[in-house]
């Protein structure tokens, strides 16, 4: 499950604040967080920095910031038409995605080797 860390305290401040309250973003993240726990999930934040919403989700060009009044926009880049909301939900996922290889040590760490002769048990005659 991926969630985007939204700046809720930033976002009070502007026209959406009463949307934003009334939504209650951080005690809804909060529930989401216990009953992944509770079913053995995985829920990932994405960082409040991501420009999800500017970034297109089909060709990955960032596009640049937008005005919260626009709400569909098209790729400078490659055409594609995008709705706001839903450009950022597939970037959400596709960066969860990517955080949970990542989490989850695909190709990130080596594997395990074994010690060398002189490293493993205890060193004898050491007070």
């Amino acid at each position: 499950m991926y969630v985007e860390d939204l700046a809720v305290k930033g976002l009070a401040r502007t026209r959406l604040a009463k949307s934003v309250h009334d939504a209650g973003w951080a005690q809804f993240v909060a529930m989401l967080q216990y009953k992944a726990a509770r079913y053995g999930r995985t829920l990932i934040k994405i960082g409040r920095f991501e420009p999800t919403s500017q970034v297109c989700s089909a060709c990955g060009v960032l596009d640049g910031p937008k005005p919260l009044h626009v709400r569909s926009w098209t790729c400078r880049h490659c055409g594609t038409v995008h709705d706001r909301d839903l450009n950022a939900a597939k970037n959400i996922l596709a960066a969860g995605r990517a955080e949970r290889l990542n989490a989850c040590g695909a190709g990130v760490r080596p594997g395990l080797a074994p010690a060398a002769g002189g490293e493993a048990g205890t060193h004898r005659g050491v007070a």
